[in-house]
C-alpha cells in the first residue's frame, strides 16, 4: 500500500483549502508563480522517482538480505500491543536517521546540492511542503542502511518512511501558532519555520522531521522569537522559476568552483567540505558579497493577467497528468511512463520560462504544443494507449485552444 499516493488528494484538498484562507483574510501567503515553481518541483522529484527510486530500494534490499544482524519477524508488526510498540519504534529509528540525513545536507556541500531546493521557496505554505529534490537519491539512501543492518523488514521501514513525510506536510503553514508543550516534543509548525528561515540565528536549526527531541538532544535547536521575524529562502536566492534549474543550482555552483581552483585536492574536496566554503583562490578571484536582510526583495517578474491565467490552466493540465501517470507506472511499471513523463517535464518547462518572462518563452510553448506534443502522442500510439478520433480530437482542440490564448494578450502588465 503506497500511503503517499493515497494521502495526495488530502495533500491537494488541505493546499486548497489554505489557499481559501489565505485569500479571505488577505495574508498573501501565497503567490501563483513561487506556488507553481514548488509544485513543479515536487512533480519532478515524484516523476524521476518512478526511476531513480531502485538504486536505493536495491541496495537496502542486499543489505537485508546478506547483512542483516538480526531478524525481524514481519508477523511481530501487527496491531497487537506489543505490535504497536514495535511500529513505533521503527517510526523513532526512521526520525533519528532522518535527523542525521537532514542536518548533514545542511552541513555537507554535496548534500546541500540536494536539499537546497526544498528550501528555494521565498514562501511558506503547504506548496513548500511539495517542495522536494529530484537527486537525493544519490546519497540519502546511506543513512537509512542501519535500519536494514539491524534487520527491520523491508515493509516495514518504507511504510514508517512514508508516515515520517506525511506528517511533514502540515508543519509548512503560516497559520498555526505556537502550540505550548507540542512544541517541545514535536517538529510543529513553528519550529519548522525556523529551519526554512535565512535569518542568522536561524541558519541550521531545527532538523527533526517528527520529533523536535533530537534538536534539543544535540544542539541544534533553536524557538521561533518575535523579535525576529523568519525571513523565507536561501542566502543565494534562486531567482527562477525553472524546476530543473533550482535542481542543478548549488552543483553548478559547486562545480564553477572546483574547476577554477588550482588545487586537486580542492576540486575534490570542496564537494564534501561544509557548506559555503570556498577554496582560497577562488574565493580571492570570485568573491562573492555577503547577504543583506534589511534589501531582501522576493523574485516576483510581472506577468499579465492573461498570461498568469494560461499558466495556470496549463499547470492544472500538468497537475492530471502527473496523477495519470502515476496510475500508469502502477499499473505498468516505469517502461510505460518514460514518453508520458518527458511531455510532463516540457510542460513543466515552459511553465517555468512563461513566469519568467522570458522573452522566447511563448517560441517554447508553441514548441511544445505544434511539436513535441504530436510526437509524444505518436510514439505513445498503440504501445500506451490507442489514439481514437476521440483521443486526437481532444488533443487537437487542446493543442488548438492553447495556441490562441497564447497567441493574445501582453506578457506582461
Amino acid at each position: 500500500m503506497d500511503l503517499i499516493a493515497l494521502a495526495v488528494p488530502f495533500f491537494l484538498l488541505a493546499l486548497l483549502l489554505e489557499l481559501t484562507v489565505d485569500r479571505l483574510r488577505q495574508t498573501g501567503y501565497y503567490r501563483s508563480n513561487d506556488a507553481i515553481n514548488s509544485l513543479s518541483a515536487g512533480i519532478l522529484s515524484e516523476s524521476t522517482g518512478y526511476f531513480s527510486k531502485l538504486l536505493q530500494y536495491t541496495i537496502w534490499g542486499f543489505v537485508l538480505s546478506k547483512f542483516a544482524l538480526f531478524e525481524w519477524q514481519r508477523s511481530w508488526f501487527d496491531s497487537s500491543l506489543q505490535g504497536v510498540l514495535l511500529w513505533i519504534l521503527a517510526a523513532v529509528l526512521w526520525d533519528f536517521c532522518y535527523y542525521w540525513n537532514h542536518r548533514l545536507g545542511h552541513e555537507i556541500s554535496i548534500l546541500w546540492a540536494a536539499h537546497a531546493v526544498h528550501h528555494q521557496s521565498e514562501e511558506y505554505n503547504l506548496s513548500t511542503a511539495l517542495r522536494q529534490t529530484s537527486s537525493s537519491f544519490l546519497f540519502s539512501w546511506i543513512f537509512y542502511v542501519p535500519l536494514f543492518l539491524i534487520g527491520l523488514p523491508a515493509d516495514v521501514v518504507i511504510t514508517v518512511a512514508a508516515a515520517n513525510l506525511i506528517y511533514q506536510f502540515w508543519v509548512h503553514t503560516r497559520f498555526v501558532n505556537r502550540l505550548g508543550i507540542i512544541d517541545r516534543i514535536f517538529v510543529t509548525p513553528s519550529n519548522h519555520r525556523v529551519h526554512h528561515a535565512q535569518n542568522e540565528r536561524y541558519i541550521d536549526k531545527n532538523y527533526g522531521g517528527i520529533f523536535i527531541l533530537w534538536d534539543r538532544l544535540f544542539g541544534t535547536f533553536v524557538e521561533e522569537s518575535d523579535d525576529d521575524p523568519v525571513i523565507f529562502g536561501v542566502r543565494k536566492p534562486l531567482a527562477n522559476w525553472n524546476p530543473f534549474w533550482a535542481n542543478f543550482q548549488v552543483y553548478n555552483y559547486l562545480l564553477f568552483d572546483a574547476r577554477k581552483t588550482h588545487r586537486w585536492q580542492d576540486k575534490i574536496g570542496i564537494w564534501f567540505r561544509r557548506t559555503g566554503w570556498r577554496p582560497a583562490d577562488v574565493k580571492t578571484k570570485f568573491p562573492k558579497t555577503g547577504v543583506d536582510l534589511d534589501e531582501f526583495q522576493k523574485y516576483d517578474p510581472p506577468v499579465s493577467r492573461t498570461r498568469r491565467r494560461y499558466i495556470m490552466v496549463q499547470f492544472l493540465v500538468s497537475v492530471m497528468t502527473a496523477l495519470s501517470i502515476a496510475e500508469m507506472f502502477a499499473s505498468h511499471g516505469a517502461q510505460s511512463v518514460l514518453v508520458p513523463c518527458l511531455l510532463l517535464w516540457t510542460n513543466l518547462y515552459t511553465l517555468g520560462l512563461l513566469n519568467e518572462v522570458r522573452p522566447y518563452a511563448a517560441r517554447f510553448e508553441l514548441l511544445r504544443l505544434l511539436v513535441v506534443i504530436p510526437i509524444g502522442f505518436y510514439a505513445m500510439n498503440n504501445v500506451l494507449i490507442v489514439i481514437t478520433p476521440l483521443i486526437a480530437g481532444i488533443v487537437a482542440a487542446y493543442i488548438l485552444a492553447s495556441t490562441l490564448w497564447l497567441t493574445t494578450g501582453p506578457d506582461t502588465e
